[in-house]
């Protein structure tokens, strides 16, 4: 994981949702953030870099986000915000290593996607200006802190992911939070893959990595 070295992301509160449950199986307090993978616009039907439901599922993210969010000590989004991320852009693209523009910063699509207008984030992480940075552990917030020193120093122990895509960003940001520790719950139904291929792919990894694969309607 590398940190992005700056950002003009923003940051709007401090987090005072507290979480259900009781306590973490070691016995300490859970501190649980919802982490919401690049739902940009680039994404979404229309965009540069479209996935097939990605307006769905911010659909989905806006409204699972307003009626719990009350379960969350922190609410962060993350977004691609490329300026020049040398060869992860191709004008004849692989779509494994290399892709189209996309997330360019500074433009509409790499805005959050306008379903979001409400969400009102705790913290924004930007990533990618100079790199691919498929994760949001690889961006960092305002203050140039990366997305595990903002977890850290809420308290955070427990993340959900949600976002876009399942296949691609939404599986390094699990699999980055659960080598750092936090127990990582992945919510299908607020996620969509490039393709079923490389979802069920991505569910496996992460899975085995020891993410817990669950919908928003079994929390």
């Amino acid at each position: 994981m590398t940190a992005e070295g700056t950002t003009t992301g923003t940051t709007t509160g401090t987090g005072t949702g507290t979480t259900t449950g009781t306590a973490a199986a070691d016995g300490g307090a859970v501190r649980r953030a919802l982490l919401v993978v690049d739902v940009q616009p680039t994404f979404c039907e229309g965009g540069a870099l479209a996935v097939e439901g990605g307006d769905a599922v911010a659909e989905g993210v806006a409204r699972y986000a307003a009626a719990h969010r009350d379960r969350y000590a922190l609410v962060v989004t993350t977004q691609d915000w490329h300026v020049d991320p040398g060869g992860h852009f191709s004008d004849d693209p692989d779509y494994v290593d290399t892709w189209p523009p996309h997330g360019v910063a500074g433009t509409a699509e790499a805005e959050l996607h306008p379903a979001l207008a409400d969400l009102r984030p705790d913290v924004s992480v930007r990533k990618g200006e100079y790199a691919a940075a498929y994760s949001g552990f690889e961006g960092v917030d305002p203050q140039g802190r990366p997305l595990a020193d903002v977890l850290r120093s809420a308290g955070v122990t427990d993340v959900d992911v949600v976002g876009i895509a399942e296949s691609h960003c939404v599986r390094s940001t699990a699999l980055d939070a659960l080598a750092l520790g936090l127990r990582t719950r992945v919510l299908g139904d607020l996620t969509v893959p490039v393709t079923p291929e490389l979802g069920a792919v991505a569910r496996a990894a992460m899975a085995a990595a020891g993410a817990e694969l669950t919908t928003s309607d079994h929390l």
